[in-house]
């Protein structure tokens, strides 16, 4: 081994670009983060084959003076902070002072800049690194050319052109969500890819994510002291394969933070199953001296102060605009339509409580008698929907008091619930919407002492090896979930008692379900943390099956109980239970008024 020896620059910068520089992707988001430090209001860039042969950011920011451009691309030299309170309590994107030198170790770079003010504009290049005039109107442009033409082994591990495009207009999209006030466009190979104008939040995510992601999203702001988080978080029936469509941002920063997206995922537990993604655009806002984001050179990992409350903030934050069924009685097309065609109003701005008002929890006296008739869709009703046991619905403009699901008019294929409310018609998905208000109560019971039903013949289960030995197991587990089984054969066991709320549900089914569950986490800490999953398991087959025929009572009774549960909007896997066309809608289906 040889002795002890200094690093030369050159080489000290290429070992910080492989930190720095990984892709085009990573230059990118360095020149745009200056860019919008420097105060751009207008933003161009320009790659192309993916960044690696060219990618050139213009900007109308503040500029640099011919004194300034030589420490620009020197490492450990910024502007952003000066002491260690600065570094402490960082409010710029950029402030560890060393991107355009890692960038200039390993591509042709050549910045060129003007001032405010300034009678001329000045370059300077990664080879030469002598200042000379340049013709620019203002602002700044920095060109990285031939990226990693000097270290092929690094260049190599690139991926394809259309690879390397992606990345950064991933880059692209998350700066531009952020600031919606600052013009932006992207060109690729000389093709325009994106010509974003400024605008407000609203039509900014419509321009990048589309309409249907704001169809199907809900508007949250919540503050607790100096933290708050606002946004979109879309629906269940939104959900996504894969978390391309998550964007979290704290202080203005895009960030992937396990923390955040911990609290988000806990959040959409209960109404998101399986292995499917939420989708959202949050934004947290908190005193920069309470966020670490001196992490990582890369800067998208964040450490908090007080971590566990900020996830705690961010879970009842979600979660309760997840549960407040306020999914509007409107159509999604026309709320689209609404959001789409709004003024230039931020996220946070009162929306109109008569289009978003919450379904009352309180149950009209008026249907006090179609409850009593519902009797929990437990027993089955002898009676069918033939409409001669009900009165009719009062006439839309009589009801001032019409709930906001409103009155059942009739039933189709023993699916759909159709039922008016002053704005419309209401469809309900009857097995969806009830697997969601079972799945609600019985976490409530279980929360408390399980009402148990004996059943007057127990169930005999005949079960393979590997559910019997589970039935054995997790005998304990079944009995705090509402089940008293025991073994009485070499696989047979006897099921005595069921949860009350699954009375009418087919035992054999229901055991064999949660049996399969119970196999995979055998671990009892798991099987603790996986309890809402069992719990909707056995929701989904305690729900009133489809083709099965209710009374209008029962029909009423159900609406008034979505109205009264949380996330009715969604079933436990996510479906949506109900949706609404307005009057409006239904004329334009007929042409009425044309």
């Amino acid at each position: 081994m040889s002795a002890i020896h200094r690093l030369s620059d050159l080489l000290i910068n290429q070992i910080a670009a492989g930190e720095v520089v990984e892709r085009p992707a990573s230059v990118l988001k360095e020149v745009l983060e200056n860019a919008l430090d420097a105060g751009a209001r207008a933003i161009e860039v320009h790659l192309e084959e993916g960044g690696v042969r060219r990618l050139k950011v213009s900007d109308d920011g503040d500029g640099m003076g011919p004194e300034d451009l030589p420490l620009a691309i020197e490492r450990h030299a910024t502007s952003k902070i000066a002491t260690l309170d600065d570094l402490e309590q960082v409010a710029t994107l950029g402030f560890r002072g060393e991107a355009l030198a890692a960038i200039a170790a390993v591509s042709r770079l050549r910045v060129t800049s003007r001032a405010h003010g300034a009678p001329q504009a000045w370059s300077i290049s990664s080879d030469r690194r002598d200042v000379a005039p340049a013709a620019l109107n203002h602002g700044t442009v920095v060109d990285v050319a031939d990226l990693y033409f000097n270290t092929p082994a690094r260049r190599k591990f690139l991926k394809s052109e259309s690879t390397e495009f992606a990345h950064c207009a991933d880059v692209f999209r998350r700066t531009a969500l952020v600031r919606h006030a600052v013009g932006f466009q992207l060109t690729h190979n000389g093709r325009v890819v994106h010509r974003l104008p400024p605008a407000d939040p609203r039509r900014r995510v419509a321009a990048l994510l589309g309409d249907e992601f704001l169809a199907e999203a809900r508007e949250l702001d919540t503050q607790a002291g100096a933290v708050r988080l606002w946004g979109l978080a879309a629906l269940p029936a939104h959900a996504k394969a894969n978390r391309d469509s998550q964007f979290f941002f704290v202080n203005g920063r895009f960030v992937r933070d396990k923390l955040l997206a911990h609290a988000a995922r806990e959040a959409y537990a209960d109404v998101l199953h399986g292995s499917r993604h939420p989708a959202y655009v949050l934004f947290l806002q908190t005193d920069p001296a309470a966020v670490d984001v001196n992490v990582h050179p890369a800067k998208t990992e964040v450490r908090f102060r007080e971590a566990r409350a900020i996830h705690q903030f961010v879970f009842h934050a979600l979660n309760r605009c997840l549960a407040d069924p306020t999914a509007g009685v409107l159509p999604t097309e026309e709320v689209a339509a609404s959001i789409r065609e709004a003024p230039t109003t931020p996220f946070h701005a009162t929306v109109d409580s008569s289009r978003w008002a919450a379904p009352s929890r309180q149950t009209p006296l008026l249907m006090e008698s179609a409850n009593r008739a519902y009797f929990d869709f437990v027993a089955p009703s002898p009676q069918l929907a033939d409409g001669s046991s009900a009165p009719p619905p009062p006439p839309a403009h009589e009801a001032d008091d019409t709930p906001p699901l409103g009155f059942a008019l009739a039933q189709l294929h023993g699916v759909y619930i159709l039922a008016q409310n002053s704005a419309g018609l209401v469809l309900v998905d009857m097995h969806a919407a009830h697997e969601r208000i079972l799945y609600e109560r019985l976490k409530t019971v279980l929360d408390g002492d399980p009402t148990i039903q004996r059943l007057l013949i127990p169930a005999v289960l005949a079960l393979g090896p590997a559910d019997f030995a589970a039935a054995e197991e997790h005998a304990p587990v079944l009995q705090q979930l509402g089940f008293d089984t025991a073994p009485i054969g070499p696989q047979e066991i006897i099921v005595r008692s069921v949860p009350a709320l699954l009375g009418d549900a087919p035992i054999a089914d229901l055991v064999r379900s949660l049996l399969g569950e119970l196999r995979e986490f055998p671990a009892s800490q798991v099987v603790t943390a996986r309890r809402n999953e069992l719990l909707a398991t056995m929701a989904c087959h305690g729900a009133v099956r489809a083709h099965r025929r209710l009374t209008l009572p029962e029909m009423n009774a159900l609406l008034r109980d979505m109205e009264r549960c949380d996330r009715i909007d969604q079933c436990n896997h996510g479906r949506p239970t109900w949706r609404a066309m307005s009057l409006q809608e239904l004329d334009r289906l007929f042409l009425r008024g044309q």
